[in-house]
Formats: structure tokens, sequence, C-alpha cells
């Protein structure tokens, strides 16, 4: 048994995003001043930017450009290019003798940043944070120029969608010259019984040019704010070093973290020197025990559990990149109400937002670094696996950057603990794209590939050896998480060193494979890291005991790896791109939810008659067809059996269950009213859904979502309503919109149109409903919504 003790990293006290920063900490992310295109001299100080737009950060300039055939596929027919910011930043006098520091969450990709004038960094990857000394070149008491340049001119680079430019928060860092370290706090815990040992580690960095002597305290409080535990420790750090202050908190009855109750402690640590606080840290954080059994599967703090997971890409639909914490708990709590428990990173770190919400919200977390190594893979320029291949991408800087990159994300990220791996890459095994073995003249994989060994092409054997190099890397920061990574072709990787360079096993699309290599290598902790929606595939899991979990392509539909062009996305999300729960996540949340559930769709049986149509897995939440129309209704449930009523009467006898499809169903003749679904357990009704005939949509409802984490962005639902009030899901209707005191950053309604503009403040809804995302730029805003017809709603944001 692999048994991993939680440790969590946190932050510079200036960047804790939960707790207090007293003024450390300054956001950067208005006034900056945008232009796409390259500049000959862009980074020069107090260069002009008359004419160039005025943005806010987070800021995603792809996305606002109009999609066309004419751009690669594999990144939804959007543009990339270069583009430049700029914006001027206040330096008081009175900070002179501290250390002043700019912090980017993330840029894709290709970023360079001048400070006065001056290129102080470099940062190929677009998916980690970094954080530069602009001390050195500060103009005190005056204002500075801040300029960045960012190269997406390779823009069909990746395999999906990925963005460009300043796509997630900035920040400026003020410090005394003797402060706790980037991502310098750390700490694990011991839990025996009812009592916990955390153990704190802090680095506390001395840039003085003297010895310093300092003080450090350790507080951990509880979710109320009682302080629960406390440590202190002095200690002296030569000029120029770094050092580690070791701190032991002796916790009675811990609350664990767990997911039904993510408990949040606070470790407040603050650094004394003399009787001044020169540097403190905040953050919430969880206790937690893992434990990967290759025969038991994965525990929870001693309790065995299945991770029901999902496979997340980064973007956020009409947003594009640009990463806003409130659209993704609007998303991430849709996910919770499937059943889904656990989310993988698909391919890259996300934005710190993420991993926090993760935290409250009770997730577990797949945290992976790469798509590829050191040799690029296949990039779809005309449709998914149509035509010839690109070969842009980040392998061209693997070999000098990928360990700073792999520090940069576990650093980071180990404060979580939501983050319960370490994935070191994703299919990176491809057969064929690029490694090849002799093994693929006689074995295959599920998934569409070149067959077959190809000598000319770089030898698998390759891979065991960069595995183990990433391997060490994330072991000698965070020994409290296995390391794993998602393996396509496990055929081709048994006759490699990668497997054995693992903690524990992913595999993509295999789950023919793990009954064999679970006799074949019995040490192996195995589960699947990315999977298809079928019920077979959530079987092997849910029968198969060291099986721990499955991860579902994908949680949420996503921009890129289009098939062909009208198409902007990949649609075999749980979710639309809106956010909103598709059939499928129904018929997912059937599979996964602990409590009694059940869903009504629908859909008209061919001509051909019900034979000629498979049971459906994605049947609209619809009642509206001609009379008569030949109907199957299908009910997702995890009930023993149910039955069907329309306007109160029985239309379909009481059916038991099918486990081999997942799906109760019945043909009836359709007729308009309410048609429901009772099922259940035993002779006690234990769920039920309806659905209605609704009329034409007559009116329109706009409600803005609680704006529970204090940014100044607002989710706003628009639902087209019949005479009843119901939802019209038939409708399209357009909709424009015009904020006052506020800027409309995009509607979302989940269609997969790349043709259309979803930035421009008029979209048409799909299902009845769309989202629209506002920033507010006055303490009053409201946004006004017209639509053709219907009358006009004006809310308050």
């Amino acid at each position: 048994m692999k048994k991993f003790l939680l440790t969590i990293l946190l932050a510079v006290a200036a960047l804790s995003v939960s707790g207090q920063d007293f003024g450390r900490r300054v956001a950067l992310n208005d006034d900056w001043r945008f232009n796409l295109g390259d500049l000959k001299y862009g980074g020069i100080a107090n260069l002009p930017t008359d004419g160039w737009q005025e943005v806010t950060v987070p800021h995603d300039w792809s996305v606002l450009q109009q999609a066309s055939p004419l751009y690669a596929s594999c990144t939804g027919f959007f543009p990339g290019g270069i583009g430049w910011y700029r914006r001027q930043v206040d330096i008081p006098a009175t900070e002179q003798g501290n250390k002043v520091y700019v912090y980017f969450e993330g840029v894709y990709n290709n970023s360079e940043v001048y400070f006065n004038g001056q290129l102080i960094g470099k940062r190929p990857y677009g998916y980690v944070s970094f954080m530069y000394d602009l001390t050195p070149y500060v103009k005190w008491g005056e204002s500075n120029s801040l300029a960045v340049k960012v190269d997406h001119s390779e823009d069909a680079d990746s395999r999906w969608y990925t963005g460009s430019g300043i796509y997630r928060d900035v920040w400026l860092v003020y410090a005394n010259p003797v402060h706790i370290d980037l991502w310098g706090v750390a700490y694990s815990a011991t839990v025996t019984g009812d009592k916990a040992v955390v153990k704190v580690n802090t680095e506390i960095k001395n840039d003085s040019a003297q010895k310093a002597t300092v003080k450090v305290k350790e507080e951990l409080l509880d979710a109320e704010g009682k302080v629960v535990a406390t440590a202190v420790r002095n200690a002296s750090v030569a000029a120029g070093e770094t050092g580690v202050v070791e701190l032991a908190l002796n916790l009675n009855s811990p609350n664990l973290w767990d997911l039904e109750n993510p408990y949040l402690y606070t470790l407040n640590t603050t650094v004394m020197q003399g009787s001044k606080q020169i540097d403190e840290s905040s953050c919430k954080v969880g206790i937690r025990t893992l434990d990967f059994d290759p025969d038991k599967g994965f525990s929870l703090n001693g309790k065995n559990i299945k991770m029901k997971g999902v496979c997340v890409h980064h973007d956020s639909g009409a947003l594009g990149a640009a990463a806003y914490k409130s659209v993704w708990r609007y998303r991430l709590e849709n996910l919770k109400k499937l059943g889904c428990n656990a989310l993988r990173t698909s391919h890259n770190p996300q934005a710190t937002s993420f991993y926090e919400l993760c935290d409250e919200m009770g997730f577990l977390v797949m945290d992976e670094a790469f798509d590829e190594w050191e040799y690029p893979k296949n990039k779809w320029i005309e449709g998914w696996n149509v035509g010839e291949p690109g070969h842009q991408g980040y392998a061209k800087y693997f070999a000098e950057w990928n360990v700073r990159d792999v520090h940069a994300m576990v650093k980071r990220d180990r404060k979580h603990a939501s983050v319960v791996m370490w994935s070191i890459g994703n299919e990176v095994d491809y057969p064929n794209d690029p490694y090849s073995h002799p093994v693929l003249d006689r074995e295959s994989i599920g998934q569409q590939h070149v067959a077959g060994y190809k000598p000319e092409r770089p030898n698998a054997n390759r891979l065991g050896a960069i595995g183990k190099v990433l391997a060490a890397q994330v072991r000698d920061l965070d020994m409290s998480r296995p390391v794993t990574a998602a393996l396509a072709g496990a055929v081709m990787s048994n006759e490699t060193e990668l497997p054995g360079a693992l903690d524990v096993v992913g595999y993509n699309y295999t789950e023919n494979r793990y009954d064999m290599d679970h006799k074949t290598y019995p040490q192996r902790v195995l589960y699947g890291s990315e999977n298809r929606h079928d019920i077979e595939s959530w079987y092997a899991v849910k029968d198969n005991e060291f099986i721990f979990g499955q991860f579902i392509w994908t949680g949420i539909d996503y921009l890129g790896e289009s098939r062909g062009w009208p198409v902007r996305g990949f649609s075999s999300g749980l979710l639309d791109m809106a956010g909103n729960i598709k059939p499928s996540g129904y018929f997912r949340r059937a599979l996964w939810a602990e409590s009694p559930v059940a869903y009504v769709g629908t859909y008209q049986i061919p001509a051909l008659g019900a034979s000629a149509r498979m049971l459906s897995t994605g049947a609209p939440h619809v009642w509206n067809y001609d009379n008569g129309t030949p109907i199957r209704v299908v009910c997702y449930t995890n009930c023993e059996a149910a039955e069907l009523m329309l306007n109160g009467k029985r239309v379909g006898e009481r059916k038991q269950y099918d486990p081999k499809t997942g799906i109760i169903y019945w043909d009836i003749n359709y007729q308009p009213g309410t048609l429901s679904v009772v099922a259940y357990n035993g002779n006690e009704k234990a769920a039920e859904d309806s659905v209605k005939t609704t009329g034409v949509a007559v009116k329109m409802q706009a409600e803005v979502l609680d704006n529970v984490d204090g940014g100044a962005e607002r989710i706003v639902v628009v639902t087209m309503l019949d005479e009843a009030g119901n939802r019209v899901m038939l409708a399209d209707n357009e909709v424009s919109c015009v904020a006052e005191g506020g800027v409309v950053l995009g509607m979302e309604n989940g269609s997969d149109d790349a043709t259309v503009s979803y930035t421009d403040a008029k979209h048409r809804c799909k299902d009845g409903t769309m989202l629209v995302f506002v920033r507010k730029t006055a303490e009053q805003g409201a946004l006004t919504l017209k639509s053709p017809m219907i009358p006009s709603v004006k809310v308050e944001l």
C-alpha cells in the first residue's frame, strides 16, 4: 500500500489569494494598453500608446477575433499572432529599501517582460505562474513602465484551444528584503487517532547585505477563526541565502478534509525581526490522508472511494482562456450535481482560483503538467485526424524548461488539499505520435493511430528515461502525493521503464487491459485516466476493486480539437460551453449519484421503427411534437424501476432498471401535456422528473447569479419563457444587451457554430437559454436585454 500524507505549500505573503495581505499585494489587472501586432521597439521605456486599445486582464485576444477556416482546426479556427501590453506602475518613494516583484499567474505564450526598458525575463510555457524581481530597475516615487510581449505567432501549437495574451491575474508585490520565499511555506500532517501533528517548513529568503535573525510564528485557526495550535521559533539566515525554519503544531480532534465536508483551516505564518513584523502569509488548507493500493484502490482518510472524474480544459467558451473564478464556480457546481468528485486538468496547470474552488467544494484533482515532451505531437489543421498535421508546440522548449515548469506547477499547487496526484504527461506514449516500438507490429490501442513499428521515429525507450527525471523532480518537492501519467498505449509503455517510474498508472481508453495488467504487474496501482461515456467503461471501475476511478472525456465542451469547419470545438462534455447540464450529464448522474435520481428525455422514433434507433444517452428534455408522432421516452435513473405518466395517467408500465444499458424506455404516441417518470425502490417512490409541452416564447427572464467570489464579473442567466412561465427548450430567440456601468464580455449559448461572434453583445439562445458575462466598471451597474417581439428586461448588477 502506498500511503501519502498531505503536504501543502503556501504562497509568499503578498501572493496569498486567501487571507490578509496588509497592503503588500497590489492588483495590476486594470489600465493596460494593448496592441495586436509586433513592434520593433515595443519594450522601450515610455513608449507612446496613443491609439492602443484599453483592456483589463484577464485578456485573451484570440477569442475576440473572428474564427476562420484559414486558421487551424486544432485551436478552434481562431488566430494567434503577436501582441504587446503596456501599463504604467506608480511605486511610492516610501517603498525604497523594500523588494518589488511582478507576479504573472499565466501568459500564453512566449512572454517577454520589460520594466523601464529593461528585459527582465522570458517564459515560453503559457500555463505556469512566474515572478520577476523589479527592484534593480525601479524609479522610486515615479511612474514606471511595464511592457509584456506575447508571441503566439505559432498559433497551431496545441491540440486544443489555448488563447493568447495575459489571460490570468497580475500582481505587484512589495516585500521586506528578508521575506518568505515564493511558495515557501510547506506543511505535512500526520494523523493518528484523534490527534494530528502538523509539521511546517518556512523558507526565509535573505536578500539583505547582512545576516538576519528572525522569529517565525505559525498559527492554525479553525473554520470559526479560533486559534487551535501555535508554534514559534527563532532562526538566523545568512546574507544572500535562503533558510528553512521547521516547526510542529499539535492538534487535538482534527477536522479532516473530505468530499462531503471539505473542512479548511487557516494557517497564518508571521515573520518578525525584532519587534517589527516583516512578512505574513495566510492560506486556507485542509488535512487529509491518501492511500493508493494496487488491490484495494484509493482511500481518503481511510475510507475507500471511487474517483468519479472528468477531464477539463481551461477555456470558458465565449470568454476563451480568460480565467474568472465565478465562471468556474458555476461550472463546478453543475458538475457536483452529477456526482462528479474528481477533476483532471487536461493537459496543463489551471488558474490558482480553480484549485481554491476545488479545495472549498470538495473535488479531488489530478494536476497535469504536459501534453508532449521532447518531440511534438500531431496538431490537426484541417479537422481532427484529417489531412496533414502540423508540429508546432512546447516540445522545442522542453529540454531547457521542463524542470523549471514542473517545479512551478508543484510548488504553486501543493498548498491545495484538493490536489491528490501529479501527472507528468498525457499520452506521451501515443503510438507513432511520435514514439514507436517493435511491439506495435503485433499490438495496438483502442484509439485511432498509425499502426505498426516505425523505426525512423523516436524510440519509445526514451519515455522511461524522461519519466524518471520528471518524477524525481516532483518527488524532490513533494512526497505527499503520487506521481502519475495518462498512458495512451500501455501496450507500448509496458515495454519501457515509464510505468515503473510512476507511483500510480493511468490508462486512457484501455479498459480491456485492466485485468490482464493487474495480474502481470500486481504492484501497479491502476485507474482510468481518460475514458469514454459508455456504461461498460464505468462497470470496469465499479466492478473492479483494484481500479480506483475514471476520468470521462470530457466534463465540459471545449474550444478546439474541431472535427472541421465550421465547428469551433469538441462536444463530448457532460456540460456544454455555457456550463449547462446536457442529457449525457443526466445519464452520468444516474451512474454516479449516491441519492435516488431520475431524468426524462424524449426523441422521435425514425420511420424504420424503434429497432433502427439505438437507446440514446443524449435525449433532450423536450415534450413538443406533432400529435400522434411515435416518440421514445427514456428514463435515466439509479432506482430499481420506473413508470411513465402523461397528464396524471399511466401510459408506460413499471419497468425494471436495465443494467446492460442503464436506460428504461417506453414507446408512445405524442399527446401534449405533462410527461412524468416516477422511479421506485421497492414499492416506495424514490425520484421523479417531468417535462411539459410549452407554448412559444413570449417573455424573457434574467437572473444575476450571486457574486460570492467578490470579483467585478457577473453572470446573467437568460431564459425564454412561455405564457405559463415554462422554459421553452425550442426557443432560439436573438438577444441583444447593453450594459450601464459595465462591459459585456461575451454571450455563450453552448453552440458549436464558429461562424458567429460570441463577444459582440448580440446572440441567439439555444435550448431557450444562454449566459451573459458582464464586468462591472462602476459602483452601480445594470444590464438591459432586448429580443424582437419580447418585452425588454433590465437587471441590476
